[in-house]
C-alpha cells in the first residue's frame, strides 16, 4: 500500500485522524503554527505539528491551517478569527508554545479556542436527528401517512375506491 510509506504512516489511517480532540470554534477561520526545525524550546511544536496538525486538518475542513518554518525566535500559534454576526471582525490570538510539550498545547488550545464538550454533544445530537417532516410511523411526529393532509384516509376507516385496489383491477383484466 503506497499510503503505509514514509515517516510515521499510521498519520494517514482514518482511526488515527478521527481519533483528534480539538474541535476549533466555528469564528476560528486561519489556524497558523510558527515554530523553527530545530532548537531544544521548539521540540514541543514540532511533535505538535507532526503528530497533531493532521488530525486538526481532518476534524476542521472550512479551517485553513498554516505552518511557518524558521521565521521566528520563539514559536506561538496565531488563529485569525472570520465573520462574527455578519460583521468581519479582523481580530487575532497570538497563543504562546514555547518550551511546552504537544499535550500540554493541545490542552491549551482545547480550553482557549477549542469546542466545549456540551457544545460537541449538542452538534452530535443535531446532526444525528434531521427530522424530516414527510417520514411518518413510529418514533416520528406523524404516526401514519392518513394525518398528512392531502392524503388519502386509513382504510380502516374509509375504505378505499375499489379501482385503487389491486385485486379488482387484476379481476377486471380477466
Amino acid at each position: 500500500m503506497p499510503f503505509m510509506k514514509g515517516k510515521a504512516p499510521i498519520r494517514r489511517t482514518l482511526q488515527y485522524l478521527n481519533a483528534g480532540q480539538l474541535m476549533l470554534k466555528d469564528k476560528v477561520k486561519i489556524f497558523s503554527v510558527n515554530y523553527n526545525t530545530y532548537g531544544e524550546h521548539h521540540e514541543g511544536a514540532r511533535d505538535f505539528v507532526f503528530w497533531n496538525i493532521p488530525q486538526i486538518q481532518y476534524k476542521n475542513p472550512k479551517v485553513q491551517v498554516v505552518t511557518f518554518k524558521n521565521m521566528t525566535p520563539s514559536p506561538f500559534i496565531r488563529c485569525y478569527f472570520g465573520k462574527l454576526a455578519g460583521v468581519e471582525s479582523g481580530k487575532q490570538m497570538l497563543i504562546d508554545i514555547d518550551s511546552k510539550n504537544r499535550q500540554e498545547i493541545l490542552q491549551h488550545l482545547n480550553t482557549v479556542v477549542g469546542k466545549s464538550d456540551e457544545t460537541l454533544k449538542a452538534e452530535a445530537k443535531l446532526a444525528e436527528k434531521q427530522d424530516n417532516p414527510a417520514n411518518f410511523g413510529v418514533g416520528c411526529t406523524k404516526h401514519c401517512i392518513c394525518e398528512i393532509p392531502g392524503q388519502l384516509p386509513c382504510p380502516g376507516v374509509v375504505p378505499v375506491p375499489k379501482h385503487m385496489r389491486g385485486k379488482f383491477k387484476y379481476q377486471m383484466k380477466e
